[in-house]
C-alpha cells in the first residue's frame, strides 16, 4: 500500500494559532456574513462558526445557555444598538456638538 502523494494526509489537519482566531472572530462580528469572512480569511466557515461558538459558550459559561435562542437574539439586540451608538458617535465627531 503507497501514501498519496497528491495532499495531506486525512490526519494532518491545519493548525491556528490564537491570534489568528481572534482576527477572524473580530472580522466575522463585524462582518455581516460569517460565511463571507470565512472565504475571505480562507478557512472553512464550519470551523468559523465552531470558534464562534466556543467564545460564546467561554462569555457566558454554558454551552446550555450559550444555545438558547433567547440568549441568542438579545445578544443580537446589543450588537446592533452597539454598532448604531458607533454610528452616532462618528456623527457626533464628524458635525460637533452643539455649544451651549
Amino acid at each position: 500500500m503507497t501514501a498519496k502523494k497528491n495532499g495531506a494526509s486525512p490526519d494532518q489537519r491545519r493548525k491556528y494559532d490564537e491570534a489568528f482566531k481572534a482576527e477572524a472572530l473580530r472580522l466575522a462580528g463585524e462582518s455581516r456574513s460569517t460565511q463571507a469572512a470565512a472565504r475571505q480569511l480562507g478557512i472553512s466557515p464550519k470551523l468559523l462558526y465552531r470558534w464562534q461558538q466556543a467564545q460564546l459558550v467561554a462569555e457566558v459559561g454554558s454551552e446550555e445557555v450559550a444555545r438558547d435562542p433567547e440568549v441568542r437574539a438579545l445578544r443580537a439586540r446589543l450588537k446592533r444598538a452597539e454598532q448604531e451608538l458607533d454610528i452616532l458617535k462618528k456623527a457626533l465627531v464628524i458635525f460637533g456638538q452643539p455649544t451651549r
